[in-house]
């Protein structure tokens, strides 16, 4: 990083895009002869639409509000802050240590939160021995949300620290080479809250837009009603639909006996239900490096990846063509093009030994995201209505793409119990991730509440918001209370209220991923339903699949792989 680097992002060249069309009278001459449409006009009248209509009322919807330059130019000076601090923010974990000086994890590895430690600690269902290991992230991660976590231990090798006692001595061993400004000198200093600033300068920029948009003049508002155009009280009723399921209780069960132990918390992030759990993260690594030393080696790879995913080649070499895969210094990132002669950017972690699984695998999830923005810009009929009705649908996508991952590096083929296991997989991913959208909600509610909060009241806040959700949802399950783990993600402090798009991305998924293998034709369907556009969520389900949104398919889906399962032994051996 340089100063450069960071000083980039605080550019934002439509920062000036609002003022420019009103000053120049060309967004009165839209509202003049385009009608300006509510969310429950929409839902109610849309399925009716024309294809005309429809990018009629997406051309005068964007001259609803009024947002001057200097606040939208505030907005992505603080959510550039936020992202540059979470994008730093790695533990080397070879330097952390056990009460007996032990170094549960290898030389040079260094890991983002959150994203890295979850899937590291996910990879450890594999390893007969990884239940120290799991247990050592678990602590990290509640020091991180409750900001106890040294301030001189992040990013830092020159440092060792005991996450359990919170001790931190100087390093005994050298691993990695420190990154400037790196602290020398130990010291148990608890980091400042810097994580709870962040997320209050994004709040506090989105909050001075509120004056200018009347008819939604809460960020929360405009996070439901006009991005994501699926009402808040919906959005909840969903997520507590799956919470709520008593499949949940005996999914819990089923994964203590797999496991030949009682649940801890971080089980909910049990990979057990994957197929990738039979292969330890050494195996997969020494695949995906081989593979893919480079990132141009795998951008080589994408029309072979696509004709294996059921794209034609001339889908495979239509859409490869339009991707550029690129290093990425945060964990991954898929940026789509803005125009039909642009291209879409692929971003993913690669190491100096070439991609690990967890870069692959982040990889395999933004080409998701990428042939969704190829299709859904340059097949479009009519570019008002480029893209797709909001975030949870690209995820949906990008989770489809996702889940093949080891098909594609051909370790996994079809079966009934590899249904089952998808489909429970599915459940229990959803069900954790419901909860972090609740949290991320339930803390916008209190911003708003409490406009003149520090960080320090913030940070007790989400703290406490945290464990009021995972007491109600989870604690029945895992017999544990008070625990802060739903509040690790990074997500809720750089990307203000999209987390809820994961779990409706993750029941977007199960439906659409079911119509894809109804059909058998993933390639042609792929395309058909991206072209529908930036529809509203409602209208663009029953175009693409015949019905609404709705939590039923997944249940449906895992209790019938519940009762297929149940019948198991018990888990032999040591406990994971």
């Amino acid at each position: 990083m340089t100063p450069l680097d960071e000083r980039l992002p605080l550019f934002d060249p439509t920062a000036h895009f609002s003022d420019d069309m009103f000053s120049s009278k060309l967004a009165f001459v839209a509202l003049l002869n385009f009608p300006v449409t509510s969310l429950k006009e929409k839902l109610d009248q849309g399925m009716g639409w024309s294809r005309r209509q429809w990018a009629e009322t997406r051309l005068a919807g964007r001259f609803t509000s009024r947002v001057p330059a200097e606040v939208g130019q505030a907005i992505t000076a603080a959510e550039a802050d936020a992202e540059t601090y979470m994008n730093a923010y790695n533990i080397f974990m070879h330097h952390l240590t056990t009460a007996d000086g032990r170094r549960p994890f290898p030389a040079g590895m260094r890991l983002i939160t959150h994203w890295n430690l979850r899937d590291e600690l996910k990879a450890h269902y594999a390893d007969p021995d990884g239940l120290e290991a799991q247990r050592l992230i678990a602590v990290v991660m509640d020091r991180i949300v409750t900001e106890e976590i040294p301030r001189a231990v992040i990013n830092n090798p020159l440092l060792d620290w005991d996450p359990v006692t919170n001790a931190v001595t100087v390093a005994k061993v050298k691993d990695a080479d420190p990154p400037a400004g790196a602290a020398a000198s130990p010291s148990a200093e608890r980091n400042p809250d810097r994580r709870y600033a962040a997320w209050l300068g994004i709040h506090r920029a989105l909050r001075k837009a509120d004056p200018y948009e009347p008819e939604e003049p809460t960020y929360i508002d405009r996070s439901f009603n006009l991005q994501r155009e699926i009402p808040e009280p919906e959005v909840k009723a969903l997520l507590e639909s799956v919470l709520t399921s008593p499949l949940g209780q005996r999914a819990g069960r089923l994964i203590e006996k797999r496991l030949g132990r009682r649940l801890e918390p971080f089980d909910i992030w049990y990979a057990g239900f994957k197929p990738r759990s039979k292969y330890a993260e050494a195996e997969l690594d020494a695949i995906t490096k081989a593979r893919y030393p480079t990132v141009q080696a795998y951008a080589a790879d994408i029309p072979r990846l696509l004709r294996d995913l059921g794209f034609s080649k001339q889908q495979a070499r239509f859409v490869s063509e339009r991707i550029v895969v690129e290093p990425s210094r945060g964990p991954g990132h898929a940026l789509g093009a803005q125009m039909r002669d642009d291209k879409a950017h692929l971003r993913t972690r690669v190491g100096a030994d070439g991609m690990d699984y967890k870069g692959y695998n982040i990889a395999v999830h933004e080409m998701g995201h990428n042939v969704e923005q190829v299709f859904s810009m340059t097949g479009i009929d009519h570019t008002l209505l480029d893209g797709v009705p909001n975030n949870a649908f690209t995820e949906a996508l990008a989770f489809v793409f996702q889940a093949r991952d080891l098909e594609l590096l051909g370790l996994q083929g079809p079966g009934a119990e590899a249904e089952h296991l998808r489909a429970l997989e599915d459940f229990w991913a959803t069900r954790e991730i419901a909860g972090v959208g609740l949290v991320d909600i339930a803390a916008w509610r209190w911003l708003y509440a409490h406009p003149d909060a520090t960080p320090a009241r913030f940070r007790d806040a989400v703290v406490g918001i945290a464990r009021d959700v995972w007491n109600r949802y989870y604690a029945p399950i895992f017999g544990v209370r008070d625990v802060t783990l739903l509040a690790i993600y990074s997500h809720i402090v750089e990307f203000p209220l999209y987390v809820c798009d994961y779990p409706l991305g993750h029941l977007i998924a199960f439906q659409v991923d079911a119509h894809f293998r109804q059909s058998g034709k993933l390639g042609a369907e792929f395309e058909r339903i991206t072209k529908l556009g930036n529809l509203t969520p409602d209208a663009w389900m029953r175009q693409a699949v015949g019905g609404p949104l709705s939590a039923g398919p997944l249940l449906e889906a895992a209790g019938a792989a519940l009762q297929a399962m149940e019948q198991e032994p018990p888990a032999g051996g040591p406990a994971s």
